[in-house]
């Protein structure tokens, strides 16, 4: 079989730490949030970078082949914008992949970290896992969004498992593949993998997601279904949190939020003595109790219908018992792939009786690897273990909320709709939507706590936006509200939002000198959206201006106090040359580069300080310079012997 001329591509030696490189290049360049979204894609392998190859003996098969994949992209213009990634870097290896133009107001710059082997699904572990929340959690602040490569076998039990892994997760995680290598003429790899880079890069969804065939899947609700088909995946219970046709739909109302004020972090602990036994009729006591012998320490059961049981038999319940008792959690999801289990019969009430936990709406993938993750939680109580697994943690199963809204609220809403001349509930919900989003941020900027518990009741979405862009949290940073800050993120909300901009809440708290806050968005994951070039211009302006707040904030909000402008200056200099003594100091504990060392136009700060005759400035420079040597010291005697310092 012929995959087209980019079969016969040369497989070229990737560079040592080519992603690092990479990164750093991207990083040096004048980044525009305005105009780029940065994805990571992690290649794990499967069917969409696979190689078709005729081996002796036989007629041929799908393989996978090392660097074949990343080399391939490059000479592949649906995939690779190859004029516009000469703008990055001279070096051809150090260049972005980038997007061709998708008509969405940003061009996608996305990276490729290939793992080692190359896996088939069939063949993922919990180790695999690991490797990719180890990597998510690494290079979480430099990208917008993440890709993961995987094969379509093992994807849902994957997804499912990073849902929980992934803890406060703030941006988007797509788990993509394919049915057919995504060279081969008839591919359904070329849509799945463009889809999953707009979805990463545009838009704002904080999930750890399957995309296929133009739909978006919530990970821990997703199931493989279709083994044969280019629609191979369904969520029974759950509708897609986006579809892409002609237009890109995203249901926001539907996105799952964490109620925790946390920065993202990975849980990488997973037990593994953890499994799956499906009744059928005439199993055996004795076989129920061989499953549940030591070391199992969870088990999902399936059972009959919403979630029953052959309850007659005595000796069965006898062993379920005896392994509840002695410590196993057991929780209890259906066959049937939708509904959810309900203790409404004999036969299920029965399970429930023994203190077997009810697994609501989960597939048996989200059940599993949840139960994963909380036996691995040693700090919890086994009761509070059973508790966690009747809890909607990422979004695995089907809670009832309340819809209730204050008197005011549906008074506008009625008066609204009675001058509009609406009638039907269609018509009136989305009234609500197009209303909500007005009644948020003005509930926001009034400092309304009730207002805004009221309308998140009434089904408000706290995360929706303006006409500008603007969300509550925006508003709420801008105005220095603390309180509201406070509410908004234990709700949940998106720290990571943009307004029409391409400014964040956090960006807005700073133009604003709002120190509290700024230190409250950096503690759940919010980072600065500036560019290297644009951000140091913003700092040697309040250093030249003597503005200590703002270079107070930046500081706090993570920048690095090192960036050059477009001239070669760094703050630092800039301080010293404006004779700021104050912002000297400041800097002075935020600055990684000794006062010695020149900058790119060719000065350093201490020589310009030692010229201009500050000996106050001098002073604080000289004591900067001893502590940086002596850190530098520290940190190569801790080294291991014939380790290089500079390594």
């Amino acid at each position: 079989m012929d995959s087209g001329s980019s079969d016969t591509l040369p497989a070229r030696p990737r560079l040592p730490r080519l992603l690092e490189a990479q990164k750093s290049t991207i990083n040096s360049f004048e980044f525009d949030p305005q105009k780029h979204a940065r994805v990571l894609v992690l290649y794990t392998g499967g069917t969409i970078g696979m190689k078709w190859r005729v081996t002796e003996g036989n007629s041929g098969s799908y393989v996978p082949e090392p660097h074949y994949l990343c080399e391939a992209l490059k000479h592949f213009p649906h995939l690779h914008d190859r004029l516009y990634s000469t703008a990055f870097a001279a070096d051809d290896e150090l260049r972005p992949l980038v997007l061709p133009d998708t008509h969405e107001p940003k061009k996608i710059l996305y990276f490729i970290k290939e793992y080692d082997p190359l896996l088939d699904s069939s063949n993922m572990t919990v180790q695999e896992w690991v490797q990719i929340a180890d990597d998510i959690q690494q290079h979480y602040e430099a990208f917008d969004g993440f890709v993961v490569l995987h094969g379509t076998d093992t994807m849902s039990y994957t997804a499912s498992a990073l849902s929980f892994m992934l803890q406060n997760l703030g941006k988007p995680v797509i788990l993509t593949g394919s049915q057919i290598p995504v060279f081969e003429v008839r591919s359904d790899g070329r849509d799945n993998f463009v889809g999953a880079l707009i979805l990463a890069g545009i838009y704002k969804i904080p999930e750890v997601c399957v995309y296929f065939n133009h739909k978006l899947f919530r990970g821990n609700r997703s199931t493989k279904t279709d083994n044969a088909s280019f629609d191979a995946f369904a969520s029974p219970n759950c509708r897609p949190l986006a579809e892409v046709g002609i237009q890109i739909y995203v249901d926001y109302d539907s996105i799952f939020r964490p109620h925790k004020l946390s920065q993202f972090s990975s849980f990488t602990a997973l037990n593994r003595d953890v499994a799956i036994l499906r009744l059928f009729p005439s199993i055996t006591a004795s076989t129920v109790k061989t499953f549940l012998q030591p070391p199992i320490l969870g088990c999902v059961l399936q059972t009959y219908g919403a979630g029953n049981i052959m309850a007659r038999s005595k000796d069965i319940m006898d062993v379920l018992h005896e392994a509840h008792s002695r410590g196993v959690i057991i929780v209890n999801i259906s066959q049937c792939s939708h509904g959810v289990v309900n203790p409404a019969y004999e036969t299920g009430k029965a399970l429930a009786d023994l203190g077997i936990v009810p697994g609501h709406d989960m597939t048996p993938e989200a059940a599993l690897t949840k139960l994963s993750y909380v036996l691995g939680k040693t700090e919890w109580t086994l009761q509070q273990k059973r508790a966690m697994m009747l809890r909607n943690l990422r979004g695995e199963l089907t809670v009832k909320q309340s819809r209730e809204m204050s008197v005011l609220d549906a008074d506008l809403i009625e008066a609204v709709a009675q001058v509009m001349q609406l009638s039907s509930s269609e018509e009136q919900a989305a009234l609500r939507r197009l209303l909500f989003p007005s009644l948020i941020c003005n509930a926001a900027r009034i400092g309304s706590l009730t207002r805004l518990e009221s309308i998140k009741n009434a089904g408000g979405n706290l995360s929706a936006c303006d006409y500008d862009g603007n969300t509550a949290l925006h508003i709420a940073a801008s105005n220095g509200l603390t309180d509201v800050v406070k509410f908004l993120l234990e709700q949940g909300v998106n720290v990571l939002a943009e307004d029409r901009w391409g400014l964040t809440p956090l960006d807005n708290a700073v133009q604003f000198n709002r120190f509290e806050i700024i230190e409250l968005l950096r503690s759940c994951g919010s980072q600065l959206h500036y560019g290297p070039l644009k951000l140091a211009s913003e700092m040697c302006c309040a250093a030249a201006k003597h503005d200590w707040n703002r270079l107070k904030s930046f500081a706090l909000a993570g920048a690095n106090m090192d960036q050059e402008d477009y001239n070669g200056y760094s703050p630092m200099l800039t301080a010293v040359r404006h004779r700021s003594t104050r912002c000297v100091k400041l800097l002075s504990e935020h600055c990684k580069q000794p006062p010695d060392k020149k900058a790119s136009c060719g000065q350093s700060s201490l020589a310009e300080a030692e010229k201009l005759g500050e000996k106050e400035i001098v002073e604080l420079l000289s004591g900067m310079k001893k502590m940086k040597i002596g850190s530098s010291q520290e940190s190569s005697e801790e080294k291991p012997s014939g380790e290089s310092s500079t390594q």
